[in-house]
């Protein structure tokens, strides 16, 4: 059995830029608003870019190491709705963070419903990368598209509220959350009128793990660090789904109280926090569970 983590101590480290799924911006801090779909748009490929057939590909090609490498199982993932849109929220962890492409995938092949994943806009101009990425259901993090994917569209978002900082943690911070930004994720929830659902999510610690940075070539790319790791481990995957938070708010308007998005934002970060110590409390093994 895995020792309790202790108390998370404050952070005040910059962690590096990265591609992986990442929190939302504060509404004031998003920047320009980003052009709107193409209604005319051919084939299956979506006004966000993705392509379901290209996500069937992937489920087909990811499954095995699913199933097999990480061995994902999955507690009350019944509380996810099966209908209209829903903010998916949980930690983030992993040099290069499998959580993400385990949570998605899991919940498609599940639930049967697709999960559109909030990512910096920087993995956007990635060359082929970019555009694969959007096949797989990666949106640029703007408020506006969250808005539209939540309210307009009824569909599951998937965010890491601790950003870029989750995945920078050395491998002896495992499972000890960073803060939760500023509480962008909150406020777009009450701007859309949809429920929180946080995830805890144990095993992307170790199957990853951040050994060590450098900082000498990671200046030369503009880079805080670069994170030294290994290949991906079989740890196993345990997620567990929480209780939605439902926040008792009109929906719509155009500003909310900060000091309400801040208790709201720290109170789910809390609650994943606890999980995650009594997920830790009651696994026996890092690779059998």
């Amino acid at each position: 059995m895995a020792e309790r983590p202790e108390a998370p101590p404050v952070e005040t480290t910059t962690a590096p830029r990265s591609t992986e799924l990442v929190h939302l911006p504060p509404v004031a801090d998003a920047g320009p608003t980003p052009p709107e779909p193409d209604p005319d748009r051919l084939g299956d490929v979506d006004e966000w870019g993705r392509s379901e057939r290209m996500r069937a590909v992937a489920r087909a090609l990811y499954d095995p190491m699913y199933r097999h490498w990480f061995r994902a199982e999955w507690e009350h993932l019944d509380r996810i709705p099966t209908e209209g849109g829903a903010l998916l929220v949980a930690n983030h962890a992993g040099a290069v963070p499998p959580d993400a492409p385990v949570i998605m995938h899991g919940i498609e092949t599940e639930l049967d419903r697709p999960v559109y994943g909030l990512a910096d806009h920087m993995f956007r101009d990635i060359p082929v990368v970019g555009t694969l990425w959007s096949r797989m259901g990666g949106v640029v993090a703007h408020p506006d598209n969250a808005y539209r994917l939540l309210h307009d569209q009824g569909q599951l978002v998937l965010v890491f509220p601790e950003g870029i900082k989750g995945p920078g943690k050395h491998v002896s911070e495992r499972y000890r959350l960073r803060r939760f930004g500023r509480g962008g994720f909150v406020e777009i929830a009450m701007r859309a009128g949809v429920p929180i659902v946080p995830i805890a999510v144990v095993g992307a610690e170790e199957s990853m793990p951040v050994l060590a940075k450098s900082t000498t070539v990671a200046r030369a790319m503009g880079l805080p660090y670069i994170p030294f790791t290994v290949g991906y481990l079989p740890a196993k995957f345990r997620l567990r789904v929480l209780e939605p938070v439902r926040l008792d708010v009109e929906p719509g308007l155009d500003r909310y109280s900060r000091s309400r998005i801040m208790d709201e934002s720290e109170a789910i970060r809390g609650r994943i926090q606890e999980e995650l110590h009594d997920m830790l409390r009651r696994r026996r093994s890092i690779w059998f569970g």
